[in-house]
């Protein structure tokens, strides 16, 4: 586990129980990526869609954690909107999240999923309360 996915597990746990691993993270980009394993899949081999949307959300969630206001408390999913465009059924599924609107009530953040081949495989768009 490295330095970043350690900090992020700790304030995050439910993390480490899907197996993330961050690889960089700034206010304007946050990168992590999930490894395919049996446990994680539906009937048929193909990752579960509520590993993805997981994912998605604990990268999205934490590039808003780093877009936050001075004074803020926290952040929080209050809205999430997810498309998916392919199975994966084998290697790691890369997160990629972007602030799209960074405001003193909500931050709004989009997500894209890629598979080892650079497809696309879902797109989330997320709204996350400032606390």
């Amino acid at each position: 586990m490295n330095d970043l996915t350690a900090q992020v597990a700790a304030a995050a746990p439910f993390t480490t129980k899907l197996g993330m691993e961050f690889v960089s993270a700034t206010a304007q980009e946050v990168r992590a990526q999930l490894a395919w394993t049996d446990d994680l899949c539906t009937a048929g081999g193909a990752m579960h869609g509520g590993a993805l949307m997981g994912l998605a959300d604990n990268v999205g969630g934490f590039c808003a954690f780093l877009n936050l206001p001075d004074g803020a408390a926290g952040t929080a999913t209050i809205e999430s909107k997810t498309n998916f465009f392919a199975a994966v059924r084998s290697g790691h599924v890369s997160a990629v999240a972007r602030p799209l609107h960074v405001g003193r009530r909500t931050i709004v953040v989009d997500t894209e999923l890629y598979d080892d081949d650079a497809r696309l495989v879902a797109r989330v768009t997320q709204t996350q309360a400032v606390l």
